[in-house]
């Protein structure tokens, strides 16, 4: 399961060209860098806002 998995996604990304990169003054950063970092924010963001659901809260 996890080869097969492995050649769906190895045949969906092409990760032997060359990178792609977003240039912005002195800042240089790969847009697979820039994909993860904006995951983890939103992960992040979501971990705080979405309410935990208790059991017979306090009142």
């Amino acid at each position: 399961m996890t080869a097969a998995l492995a050649v769906v996604v190895a045949a969906l990304v092409n990760i032997t060209g060359p990178g792609h990169y977003i240039h912005w003054g002195f800042i240089q950063i790969s847009v697979g860098n820039i994909i993860v970092i904006s995951l983890m924010v939103v992960t992040f963001l979501a971990a705080i806002l979405i309410p935990y659901h208790r059991k017979g809260g306090r009142s």
